[in-house]
């Protein structure tokens, strides 16, 4: 079940890249992927999904160190590390982290429950302030 979601996921996010990695839309999934910095994006949310939070938070920080061209990608890596921060009591990068997802795209916001989450739901709430 848990790989289920995991290649659901991956698809997702490569479909998701695919339309908007670039003004001219690349000839397949495949040229996305040969982006250093789309690869390391899905690469850091396949392991925050395997719970393998140290390696995942590396990963996403080199995402955007190497520029996702998406704002909403650029924004879902940092509410993925804003998760990890806050899970490891890590609050004011936490909290920095919702701010810089926010930054990267203006629409970018936590569902419902997530914004309900015990750990990480105060601090996206004072990130709002």
């Amino acid at each position: 079940m848990k790989s289920a979601l995991s290649l659901r996921t991956t698809l997702g996010l490569a479909a998701s890249l695919w339309l908007v990695a670039c003004s001219t839309p690349p000839t397949g999934v495949a040229e996305v992927l040969d982006r250093p910095a789309e690869r390391q994006l899905i690469t850091g949310l396949r392991l925050y999904d395997d719970a393998q939070y140290p390696e995942a938070e590396a990963a996403l920080q080199d995402a955007l160190r190497l520029q996702l061209v998406s704002p909403r990608d650029r924004a879902s890596a940092h509410k993925t590390l804003a998760f990890i921060y806050c899970t490891s009591q890590r609050e004011p990068e936490c909290e920095a982290a919702f701010r810089a997802a926010r930054s990267a795209d203006p629409q970018f916001q936590l569902g419902k429950s997530e914004a309900g989450h015990p750990l990480w739901g105060p601090v996206y709430q004072r990130s709002l302030r």
